[in-house]
């Protein structure tokens, strides 16, 4: 598996598996009508617009396998001073084999360098557990609990979890 820096042209690849991950890690939050209905036109925007006109010193890393698509990260500098980690997705069918670990450590890697002194939060729905232990399990500290409220009209209670600066990350590559 290598981990590269996507493309512009990358961008309906990444939105396909970001629709994927979320129809099957959303399934009992999300409405139905909006998982299986706008949701992949909204990613598509959103991919090529992210890769069209990219964030001063935000990053999109792919882990790709083969030409395949397997995973991918966004991170992005905020005006508090830190670092989100603003999607981090495995396909699904190639979870379990250390896409997600290896997306993270490269994104916390990077970030050390690029961004040092910063910390590095995300957010995550409360009912996506699977990705709740999987934070946890990779030292994410939980820092915050507030409700996300999604522009489609509903809204869901989050996390938010943090990797303070200079946490030890391990086998990352830049």
């Amino acid at each position: 598996m290598e981990i590269t820096i996507a493309a512009e042209h990358d961008a309906d690849a990444i939105a396909e598996l970001h629709t994927a991950s979320w129809r099957r890690a959303y399934t009992d939050l999300f409405p139905a009508w909006y998982l299986n209905g706008p949701l992949l036109a909204e990613r598509r925007r959103s991919w090529r617009g992210r890769l069209a006109e990219p964030v001063p010193g935000g990053a999109l890393f792919l882990a790709v396998e083969t030409g395949e698509l397997l995973g991918f990260t966004y991170l992005e500098p905020k005006a508090d001073g830190r670092v989100i980690l603003d999607n981090l997705h495995a396909r699904p069918g190639a979870t379990g084999r250390g896409v997600g670990g290896r997306l993270l450590r490269h994104a916390l890697g990077w970030t050390a360098q690029a961004h040092p002194g910063r910390d590095v939060y995300l957010e995550v729905l409360q009912g996506n557990t699977r990705a709740v232990a999987f934070y946890e399990r990779h030292g994410g500290r939980r820092t915050a609990s507030r409700v996300c409220h999604f522009e489609q009209g509903f809204a869901l209670p989050e996390f938010e979890y943090t990797w303070p600066a200079g946490t030890p990350v391990a086998d990352a590559s830049f």
